[in-house]
């Protein structure tokens, strides 16, 4: 009943409807109008649970310093990360690279046309391989990512009202993924799919009256609401310090995370200081940062070098950089959103990928 609700004949006229649909009302985004692997793997990776507003800039700047598979396959991590600073997940920036090296050196610098073969590379699973061979390559081979999972769970009227339950529905969404694609424009059907569950069928109130297929959907609404995981809030704390170097300029003393942190290892910060001894109190920026299920209320104190050492037992990790230099720096997002915050550092203005 799960793969077989809709006839033949309801099957092609979902695709039928879907593709119309979609060449009329598809976003005009920057990895749509290109046919290059690579830059369509760059984007596939990125959008990884990031919004296409977030991605926009950093997909112009990437392609900007590292136009081609062996640019990025030749190019130090911290360059790579440092571009890929406020995207978050920064595993994927690392995986990214190493695929890049995988495909330079396994692959003549060739990325492979398959969806079998792509998952061999780092960072490529189930999804991003079928995403990039289908619209790359033309591949017939359905991408489900959440929002295709989210738009064929109520397309077939499948209930999940909890992750352990999504997970057991996954192989049946599959299998109604595979039933639907279109053979002869597999591409443009996947990316028709994401583009339905992101603008259209939405997490909360879903678009039904909009929607170019409710005819052939069971559910015609949101399922009940997901019990989620509360966020939890935190209180950091960072110094702010600066010197003036004369003629070399402006510096603000930063910390390198230690390599063998689990999370943003070797990635740059400002110094953090003791909750304990710093509040919102004489702070000279507060703001919040969400990061997962934490929502950061950070406050920034400006202080001299001496002072930041009765609060630290250790400033080996501590570095004086210029101002010149931040942008070119694997900062976390946080440290890049502070350093904006306070007009240390330019907002960039990303030219267009073509």
């Amino acid at each position: 009943m799960v793969s077989g609700h809709l006839s033949n004949t309801q099957a092609a006229t979902f695709r039928k409807r879907l593709l119309a649909w979609f060449d009329v009302h598809k976003r005009d985004l920057p990895w749509r109008r290109t046919s290059d692997p690579y830059r369509i793997w760059v984007s596939e990776i990125m959008l990884q649970q990031t919004r296409v507003a977030a991605v926009l800039d950093h997909y112009a700047e990437f392609l900007r310093r590292f136009p081609a598979v062996t640019d990025l396959s030749k190019a130090p991590e911290a360059d790579v990360l440092a571009v890929w600073s406020g995207l978050g997940y920064y595993r994927r920036a690392r995986m990214l690279h190493s695929g890049a090296k995988a495909v330079v050196n396994d692959h003549a610098g060739m990325l492979p046309r398959t969806s079998v073969e792509l998952r061999s590379l780092p960072g490529i699973g189930n999804y991003t391989s079928a995403a990039i061979a289908s619209i790359a390559f033309g591949e017939a081979v359905a991408a489900v990512d959440g929002n295709v999972e989210r738009v064929l769970t109520r397309v077939a009227g499948l209930a999940s009202d909890g992750p352990a339950a999504k997970s057991s529905l996954r192989p049946a969404i599959q299998k109604v993924a595979d039933r639907l694609l279109d053979g002869t424009r597999p591409g443009d059907f996947n990316q028709a799919m994401m583009e339905l569950g992101a603008t259209t069928c939405l997490p909360r109130n879903p678009l039904c009256l909009q929607c170019p297929v409710a005819a052939q959907c069971i559910t015609r609404g949101e399922h009940p609401a997901l019990k989620r995981k509360p966020m939890i809030t935190r209180s950091v704390a960072f110094a702010l310090i600066l010197r003036n170097k004369g003629r070399r300029g402006t510096q603000v003393l930063l910390s390198q995370r230690d390599a063998s942190e689990t999370v943003m290892p070797g990635m740059w910060e400002l110094p953090k200081i003791s909750e304990d001894h710093f509040n919102s109190e004489g702070a000279e920026v507060s703001l919040r940062h969400a990061i997962v299920q934490t929502n950061y209320v950070v406050h920034v104190h400006a202080m001299d070098a001496e002072a930041l050492l009765k609060f630290r037992a250790s400033a080996d990790e501590d570095k004086w950089i210029s101002l010149d230099s931040l942008s070119s720096l694997p900062l976390t997002g946080l440290a890049r959103k502070i350093l904006r915050r306070v007009g240390l550092l330019a907002h960039k203005v990303a030219q267009p990928a073509i």
